[in-house]
């Protein structure tokens, strides 16, 4: 394989430049530039981009590679700039090394690799924007562009192991209704205590269907807010509910079940957020197995949520360097993801 020197000194400038969700037209710029010099027709839509392979025949199914270029906001907790960049001891230090530059370097290297011979499917590479925050400008802005997709490899930080299934994201603002009143009186009805059974459901309730990959369907309150002064009851209490569809119940299914059981005001942001799965059959798991790579169920959400095609996630660094303070990931890391990569889809028929 060439070299990954010249990728690796792209993530390092990745790093530099500030690229928090909803801020990545810097960085866009960046990723453009360094594709344009090595002769690619780069594609862009808003901050989006994507190349595609020259030599897609008609029919040939489509295999899109996506990752993502947006970071979290750093946490104050950095013992070093987060945005430096540093090589140190075989490790990339910075916001977005892991989470999600690793594996968008790998898979932009990995697309060269496979390119350059035949292969018997159109393959896309494309670094999108607005994942860390949902936004409507990120992949649903641009997937429309791609045509029918076969197949997808999301690249997220797993240990280069194969997350096979990923839960699916609900968002609850809920309202539990009182009767404002004098603290020091027995009159009203104090919505907060209205709430707390309804977040003792949320707490204790299980949903029988346990996926193998996913388990249950976890929910958790996250957020409440009620009241205004020390000596008046509160009569609107609002908490938040992040839900983890498992695969086993659809959205609504598991919406439905909640708004029975609570008393409180429910309402979902959003109903697109749904759980994925891959066949065991498909022929992207089948060889990653022959390869030695394992199979798991990621509780994190992606790309993914937003693929109405089969998708694998994949990346080089580990899920538990994301999001928290002296971000990293090995330079071995990423050598070693764009190697599997390019085993995982070389010649692979779809």
């Amino acid at each position: 394989m060439n070299s990954i020197s010249e990728y690796i000194e792209l993530l390092r400038q990745i790093i530099r430049i500030p690229s928090h969700s909803g801020e990545e037209k810097a960085v866009a710029d960046l990723i453009q530039g360094f594709l344009e010099k090595k002769g690619c027709n780069v594609h862009r839509c808003l901050d989006n981009l994507w190349i595609e392979s020259e030599s897609a025949a008609a029919g040939k199914p489509t295999l899109l590679l996506n990752a993502h270029l947006d970071t979290v906001k750093p946490s104050d907790a950095y013992s070093f700039d987060p945005y430096c960049g540093r090589l140190e001891n075989g490790r990339i230090l910075g916001l977005g090394s892991n989470d999600d530059g690793g594996s968008l370097v790998s898979l932009m290297h990995a697309w060269f690799e496979l390119t350059a011979h035949e292969q018997p499917y159109r393959l896309i590479f494309s670094a999108t924007a607005q994942e860390e925050n949902s936004g409507p400008d990120g992949f649903d802005a641009v997937k429309g562009e791609w045509g029918d997709v076969r197949l997808g490899v999301i690249g997220e930080p797993t240990g280069m192991q194969m997350a096979v299934a990923e839960k699916g994201l609900m968002v609850l603002d809920c309202t539990a209704h009182g009767k404002t009143g004098h603290a020091a009186r027995e009159g009203g009805v104090n919505a907060i205590y209205e709430a707390m059974s309804d977040i003792e459901w949320i707490r204790s309730f299980n949903f029988p269907k346990v996926s193998p990959f996913l388990g249950p369907v976890k929910m958790s309150t996250t957020i409440i807010s009620a009241g205004n002064a020390h000596n008046v009851i509160p009569d609107a209490c609002s908490f938040t509910v992040d839900v983890r569809p498992n695969g086993e119940y659809s959205n609504e299914e598991i919406l439905s079940v909640i708004r029975q059981n609570l008393k409180s005001e429910v309402k979902a942001r959003s109903m697109k957020n749904k759980s994925s799965a891959i066949s065991q059959d498909n022929p992207i798991v089948v060889r990653g197995r022959a390869l030695g790579l394992k199979a798991f169920g990621s509780p994190t959400a992606s790309n993914q949520i937003r693929c109405d095609f089969p998708t694998l996630k994949i990346g080089p660094g580990e899920s538990e360097r994301s999001h928290t303070a002296d971000e990293y990931i090995l330079v071995s890391e990423i050598e070693e993801a764009s190697r599997i990569y390019f085993k995982l889809l070389d010649q692979l028929h779809i």
